[in-house]
């Protein structure tokens, strides 16, 4: 079944008031708005990029956050849509092809969460999201920004060095992609340094 940027945005305010805030909600809206920007200029699919950034946290409005990936992936399965919508529920928190490679630590083992991560072969679209995701709160910052806020919230870990390396190797890898620097279609960034 196929999901659209529209519907996607009534899953997430029919989220709102079901976790104990809705920060996540106005994260999830920036990462759709933020990849269909980038989407555009890379000439793809803008609808499909911004559906992808609204539901890749949606697993935060059916079960334990620290779950989350789990919960969207299972969630968006046992609704009927298609796989390319759920699996970014899982591929957004992981970099690189590797569970490891992740923010706020060592996550628990989940043996299917693995071998799916060590063995997709993540789409440009994922690729978006995952750098989208290291680039929104509730507004677009640096992917520096971003980091430090992440470790503020949730620390720092044996593999916080290699995720960050990664996420500037993912930055890097965009602005070769575009040929320019990615934060130029976001000048607003400016206004949040």
């Amino acid at each position: 079944m196929q999901l659209t940027s529209k519907d996607a945005l009534k899953m997430l305010e029919k989220a709102r008031g079901k976790t104990e805030n809705n920060e996540w909600i106005v994260h999830s809206i920036c990462v759709g708005n933020s990849a269909g920007k980038i989407a555009e200029a890379l000439n793809l699919n803008v609808d499909y990029a911004k559906t992808l950034g609204y539901i890749h946290d949606i697993g935060k409005s059916v079960g334990v956050f620290s779950n989350h990936v789990m919960n969207g992936y299972n969630y968006l399965k046992d609704l009927g849509y298609d796989e390319k919508y759920y699996n970014v529920c899982l591929t957004h928190s992981y970099l690189n092809n590797d569970v490891y490679c992740t923010a706020g630590g060592i996550p628990p083992d989940i043996p299917f969460r693995t071998e799916f991560i060590k063995n997709h072969k993540y789409t440009i679209y994922e690729k978006i999201i995952n750098i989208c995701d290291l680039m929104c709160t509730s507004v677009n910052i640096t992917v520096d920004k971003r980091l430090i806020d992440i470790m503020i919230r949730r620390g720092a870990y044996s593999n916080t060095q290699y995720h960050i390396k990664e996420t500037y190797k993912l930055k890097e890898y965009f602005d070769n992609l575009l040929g320019y620097n990615l934060y130029e279609l976001f000048p607003e960034i400016k206004n949040n340094l």
